[in-house]
């Protein structure tokens, strides 16, 4: 009822208004809308061109791994990302593996940046950064940390290329080297020997020489 009131109110002021019969003015209204949108496609400046997406550079492929076999640490020193055409290396428990790929963490400016070029198993085991950790000595750490050290090196293994170990200092030898008994006896024989004051023979007079041929002769007669 009300709906049907709103819509002769309506018809009535259309008509009031304009002049029109509600079915000519909405014929009218929808062909000026018509007419607006064909004159404004006509009019209207041409749509910009599409800009083509920027190709980002490829990032060159990482070279493979070189296989370094046994290296010292002062070797080592030379991969600490310094040189950008050296491999990044770092070593754990004396391994040593090819970090490149992640040079964001381990190269210069990196978080880890520190540990590249050593042996930072210690450093990593009590998760330190202090310069004298940054080595591969593991005594004295305790349960804990070994179980961190393993979680590290277990997750290089799986994700780096292993590419050498770490050469082990030799032993420092002394200048005295132990001796058998038997070596120390025959030395020591020898010593003696050699301080030994030697005998000479002694000298024979010519008088005792005849006397000695005498008693030989007068030994032959008598037999």
């Amino acid at each position: 009822m009300a709906v049907a009131e709103l819509w002769e109110t309506l018809n009535q002021a259309i008509l009031a208004y304009t002049g029109l019969s509600p079915t000519a003015f909405f014929t009218a209204v929808a062909v000026a809308a018509a007419l607006y949108h064909v004159v404004s496609g006509i009019f209207a400046p041409p749509p910009p061109p599409r800009q083509r997406p920027r190709e980002e550079p490829e990032a060159e492929p990482l070279p493979p791994p070189v296989q370094l076999g046994e290296v010292d640490e002062e070797e080592l020193r030379q991969y600490d990302g310094s040189d950008p055409k050296k491999p990044l290396l770092m070593a754990i428990k004396g391994q040593i593996y090819d970090v490149t790929q992640s040079r964001m963490f381990y190269g210069p400016g990196g978080p880890y940046a520190l540990f590249a070029g050593k042996d930072a198993s210690r450093a990593l085991a009590k998760m330190s950064f202090e310069p004298q950790d940054l080595n591969g000595d593991t005594s004295g750490l305790g349960p804990f940390e070994l179980d961190a050290l393993q979680d590290w090196e277990y997750k290089f293994m799986s994700k780096y290329v292993k590419v050498g170990t770490i050469k082990k200092a030799a032993p420092a030898e002394d200048g005295t080297t132990s001796k058998s008994p038997e070596t120390n006896e025959a030395v020591t024989t020898e010593a003696e020997t050699e301080k030994a004051p030697e005998h000479k023979p002694r000298e024979v007079s010519s008088e005792e020489v005849k006397e000695r041929e005498a008693t030989a002769d007068a030994v032959s007669a008598e037999s």
